[in-house]
């Protein structure tokens, strides 16, 4: 019994690893404070789940959820390209209520507070991933990949080049360097790499619904980024496990289930305000949190 149960949140893990190492690389390494992220999750989540239940393959599914995530991340990029730094953060968590009232509102196409049931798991080549245990290799080989490629761009030229930005913008400019055009560029891999961990949650837990992706997660998500520590890749897998392995160990406190999820907010809250106070880079950090 307990080995199903460590699965699951192995494979929880796995996911949200990808999830949080892309948007530390929007926010830690590029500056930019993407409060969208959880949105963009959602839209990931939503292209494949709709798409696999049109009859579209689950590998086309995964792919085409990557890319429709990278261009709403480009777009909100470049509706957003005369804001910085706490303007552009509100106006990407503006965002995230636009798409969260889209979900909840396009009843046609994404069924609204009813959600998304019986999508279907992962089909690879005929065989269907149905077993928990090849569903966490199939996550861990995604997970091991997607970071592998997100630690290649940020120890490249390109990465240096988010770095000088998030650092000095004005003066990365003065050198006769195109921001704007970098900031789309990792506003694109963010959201790819965000769109195939959406496609994973979704094809995993088999229903998804608009609440899935509100503000309550995207707290969880800028949360675990600054405990593990802002342009640590390290450190944000570090925090994932943590975080998530602490979230389910009050699972079996002797409380009622009706204060479980406020018991978890609290816990959040407590761990976030520690770290801030006796180590204002998080747990592995670089760069101090401004």
């Amino acid at each position: 019994m307990i080995l199903p149960y460590l699965t699951h949140i192995l494979i929880l893990i796995g996911i949200y690893t990808i999830l949080i190492v892309s948007l530390n690389l929007a926010l830690g390494y590029s500056g930019l404070l993407n409060l969208g992220h959880v949105a963009l999750w959602g839209i990931g989540a939503y292209t494949s789940a709709l798409l696999t239940i049109h009859g579209v393959p689950f590998i086309f599914s995964f792919i085409i959820a990557g890319i429709v995530t990278a261009l709403f991340g480009l777009l909100l990029v470049f509706a957003t390209r005369r804001l910085k730094g706490d303007y552009f953060a509100l106006a990407s968590l503006g965002f995230s209520f636009v798409v969260y009232s889209l979900l909840l509102n396009l009843t046609e196409l994404t069924r609204g507070p009813l959600g998304v049931a019986g999508i279907p798991k992962p089909s690879l080549f005929g065989l269907i991933i149905k077993n928990s245990n090849y569903y966490l290799i199939f996550v861990a080989i995604i997970s091991f990949a997607s970071i592998f490629l997100i630690n290649k761009i940020v120890k490249s030229g390109f990465g240096k080049l988010l770095e000088a930005m998030r650092d000095d913008e004005i003066g990365l400019r003065v050198l006769g360097k195109d921001t704007t055009k970098l900031k789309y560029k990792v506003m694109l891999v963010s959201g790819f790499f965000t769109g195939i961990s959406g496609s994973l949650f979704a094809h995993y837990i088999g229903f998804i619904d608009p609440n899935t992706f509100y503000i309550s997660e995207l707290i969880l998500l800028i949360t675990i980024v600054i405990i593990g520590g802002i342009a640590s890749i390290k450190g944000s897998i570090i925090a994932t496990f943590i975080i998530l392995s602490l979230s389910e160990l009050i699972r079996f406190l002797p409380v009622p289930s009706s204060i479980v999820g406020p018991i978890r907010q609290i816990t959040y809250v407590i761990v976030l305000l520690l770290i801030l106070m006796f180590k204002p880079r998080g747990l592995f950090g670089r760069v101090d949190l401004e």
